[in-house]
This record gives C-alpha cells, sequence and structure tokens, in this order.
C-alpha cells in the first residue's frame, strides 16, 4: 500500500541523486557569487559521491553516477567520458575501501580520501592528456583536491544526517 508516508521517505531517500543531478546540470559556482572566494572552491560531487558510495551504497548506484559524468562531460566540454571515469574509478576505490575497513570513522574515511582523489585524478589526467588537446592546469586542480579533502569532514555531519531522516524498514 502506497501511503505519503512512503512517498516521502522515497523521495527522502532520493535527496542525493537528485543534487548530484542538480549539481552535473546546473554550473552554479560560489565564485560567481563572492568573486574574491575562488581560492576555495572545492568539488561537492567528488565528496557526494565518495561518501555515499563508501557508507551507503545502496542510494547511489554506479549506473546514475556514470550517467552523472557523461552530463557532466557533454555540457563542461571535456571529453566525453573522462569525468564518467574519474567518478567510477573514485567509485571503485570506495568500494574496495568500504570492502576492507573493519569499523567506519571519520577519521579512517577521511585519510583513506586522499588514495581515491590521487587514483580518480590520475584517470583524469590520462583520459586528457592521451585523448584531448585541452589546456590543462595541474595547479588549478591540485588547489580544487585539496580544498575537497578539507571540506570532507565539514560535509560529512550534513551527509549523515541525512540517513537519520530515512529510516530502513527491513
Amino acid at each position: 500500500m502506497i501511503t505519503v508516508r512512503t512517498i516521502g521517505q522515497g523521495f527522502i531517500k532520493l535527496l542525493p541523486l537528485i543534487f548530484l543531478y542538480f549539481l552535473s546540470l546546473n554550473s552554479f559556482t560560489i565564485t560567481k557569487t563572492i568573486p574574491h572566494i575562488e581560492i576555495f572552491s572545492f568539488n561537492v560531487q567528488i565528496i557526494i559521491i565518495y561518501f555515499y558510495v563508501l557508507r551507503f551504497p545502496e542510494y547511489l548506484g554506479f549506473g546514475h553516477v556514470f550517467l552523472i559524468g557523461i552530463l557532466k562531460d557533454v555540457l563542461m566540454g571535456t571529453p566525453l567520458g573522462a569525468t564518467a571515469v574519474n567518478y567510477l574509478v573514485l567509485c571503485v576505490v570506495a568500494t574496495y575501501i568500504r570492502n576492507v575497513t573493519l569499523r567506519s570513522k571519520l577519521t579512517t574515511e577521511w585519510f583513506m580520501f586522499i588514495p581515491a582523489l590521487f587514483f580518480s585524478n590520475f584517470a583524469y589526467f590520462a583520459i586528457i592528456n592521451n585523448f584531448s588537446n585541452l589546456a590543462f592546469y595541474y595547479e588549478e586542480l591540485l588547489r580544487i583536491t585539496f580544498f575537497t579533502f578539507l571540506f570532507f569532514p565539514v560535509l560529512y555531519p550534513i551527509l549523515n544526517s541525512h540517513r537519520k531522516l530515512y529510516k530502513v524498514e527491513d
């Protein structure tokens, strides 16, 4: 029986997926709103993908992650599949970390975010350098990766509170 409560719980469960699609289809950046803050840019999509694949894989499927990457490639003008492979490598590393970790804590997830970022950025470098003629700014990617790493513990309680809204009834 479908009730308002089950529809509401289903919508709450889909919030991270809806937010990821919104971020990939919208080119909103905080640097357009506040001009002198562009040094603190970070990738929210990578944080959300890593968190949900690591902690709650039932919320986010690899097919959706791939499609989000393809949509972002089409809108940004990067080679088709570069961001999708970047996100999928991040998902594979997060899945491996989830399978070998006994207890999940913020500190272990945060420090294991370093190899996840490294391997996903390495895949992105390889695709951009080998299959396109795009100008690539390594310093900018390093800065964005660094601030993405730093903002993970800031967004962790916000993303973790989403789980408390949705209670799994098995």
